[in-house]
């Protein structure tokens, strides 16, 4: 089992459309532990860690976002895991 940590920054319409909500439940999902909040700049920041097949289907989702959503740009990097997280969560 190879352990995987990211962290991902999303630009677009991805503020007042369920994608932090929407993130939580696909990272549920996933068996992904971490957290996603949105940032003063109208980006949302996720960071996640977990198995390699299961953060990739979730890199994979978060690419596109929930239905409403529109992503322009994403931010993709790779970090030291760190098995801090025990759940997902919606950061404020």
């Amino acid at each position: 089992m190879v352990l995987k940590r990211i962290h991902i920054f999303v630009t677009g319409r991805v503020q007042g459309v369920f994608f932090r909500q929407s993130t939580k439940v696909v990272a549920i999902k996933n068996n992904v532990n971490g957290w996603v909040r949105n940032l003063d700049d109208g980006r949302v920041e996720i960071v996640g860690e977990g198995e390699e097949s299961n953060i990739n289907s979730f890199i994979d989702w978060c690419k596109t976002g929930p239905a409403n959503s529109r992503v322009d740009e994403f931010e993709l990097s790779e970090e030291n895991i760190t098995n801090e997280f025990k759940i997902f969560e919606v950061r404020y």
